[in-house]
């Protein structure tokens, strides 16, 4: 029996990995362990944990990283990796997992990765080799990899960037993007069951808005954001679903600023901590485009066929769809992006990102790979 440990950090992380844990859990061959850390604990962040024990997983440990009390900036930020890695190090010391599974590039898994680095566990991480230029999750990316074992790219030519980054090629596995297969597995929600639950009309002129600290910019998140709001006023027959800033440094004056946006437009905007996977998936198919900067949008949403206006350097480098729309900062650039993807409408968009039997795929290679030495790697030069 081999124990698989998955670590999950954020309500969109969790949207991703949730039907991989299930196959593992009901794998006879396989042992799920569950760690819930940073924005699930939050209670600015909705406590997201929660629907995690709502799907029926147990949460074998929990590690808090983020200080709700504590100023929104990158002191509190650094002292957050900090905590998390003396929590991962008795959750690891407690679990003692076979294999580690964690997915992509956020600072709690830079220091998941660290710890683990210590402990001696192999890696099995998901979505390496991508490129974000506008946040300091670009280089955690790469420094997760390079702390790795195992990798699942999204796409070939993140695999080729993985391997150029010194992995060995026979480690390093082009599955797709999990998010993705997801879609085609969920059963979706009724308009009117959406509208219900969230008490909020979802018309026929309608945006999804999740806006993130770009963490590299010169720019203030705080003017950033006015901007989005000031062009989006431009909009008044559109109603506006806005969706919580994950944790990053300065993600409070966004919330801020939204709320007091959507406290002013009740009767055309809502704001929610997280809609869940199945709800968000569901509300993807009545929205007219995606507004912001989120990777759901660059890589999930363009199987909706629906258009993303991605909102300045966030998600830079990224290999986006035909139906992604990019725009800079200003008022006048949000506005020309705005325009841009109200006129594109909804038709059949192939998604980069999509590969058949992604889930699979992974299952397959975490249950039988040899753990044998699978901690000791060698540099491969191209």
């Amino acid at each position: 029996m081999r124990t698989i440990c998955v670590v999950s950090g954020s309500r969109a992380e969790y949207g991703i990995l949730r039907g991989l844990m299930s196959a593992i859990k009901n794998d006879p061959k396989l042992t799920l362990q569950v760690i819930a850390t940073n924005q699930h604990l939050s209670k600015l962040q909705g406590e997201t944990y929660r629907e995690i024990e709502k799907d029926g997983f147990t949460i074998d440990y929990k590690v808090y990283m983020a200080d709700d009390e504590a100023p929104d900036n990158a002191n509190s930020t650094a002292k957050s990796i900090s905590r998390g890695m003396s929590g991962f190090a008795d959750a690891f010391d407690a679990l003692k997992p076979d294999l580690l599974l964690i997915l992509g590039d956020r600072y709690e898994m830079l220091a998941v990765a660290s710890t683990a680095l210590i402990y001696k566990i192999p890696i099995v991480h998901l979505h390496g080799g991508e490129i974000t230029e506008g946040a300091f999750d670009d280089a955690i990316r790469h420094a997760i990899t390079k702390m790795s074992h195992l990798h699942f790219t999204s796409t070939e030519a993140y695999r080729k960037r993985v391997i150029q980054l010194g992995e060995q090629p026979e480690r390093v596995f082009n599955v797709g993007a999990l998010g993705v297969e997801n879609i085609m597995k969920n059963d979706f929600e009724t308009k009117e069951e959406i509208e219900h639950s969230l008490n909020f009309q979802l018309t026929d002129k309608c945006f999804l808005c999740t806006y993130h600290p770009v963490t590299l910019s010169n720019m203030s998140s705080e003017i950033q954001v006015l901007n989005l709001l000031e062009a989006l006023d431009s909009y008044k027959d559109h109603h506006i679903i806005f969706t919580y800033s994950n944790s990053d440094t300065n993600s409070q004056i966004i919330i801020k600023r939204i709320q007091e946006y959507v406290d002013g437009n009740v009767e055309r905007c809502m704001f929610i901590p997280s809609l869940g996977q199945i709800r968000y998936f569901s509300t993807l198919q009545y929205v007219t485009a995606v507004i912001g900067n989120s990777s759901s949008g660059i890589i999930e949403v363009p199987s909706f066929g629906i258009p993303t206006l991605n909102i300045g350097e966030r998600q830079k480098g990224r290999i986006t769809a035909d139906s992604v729309i990019n725009c800079g900062y200003s008022t006048e650039d949000i506005k020309e992006g705005l325009a841009q993807v109200v006129a594109y409408g909804k038709k059949d968009t192939d998604n980069p990102y999509y590969k058949e039997g992604t889930c699979a795929a992974i299952l397959d290679t975490i249950k039988t790979y040899p753990l044998d030495n699978l901690v000791q790697k060698h540099f491969y030069d191209l």
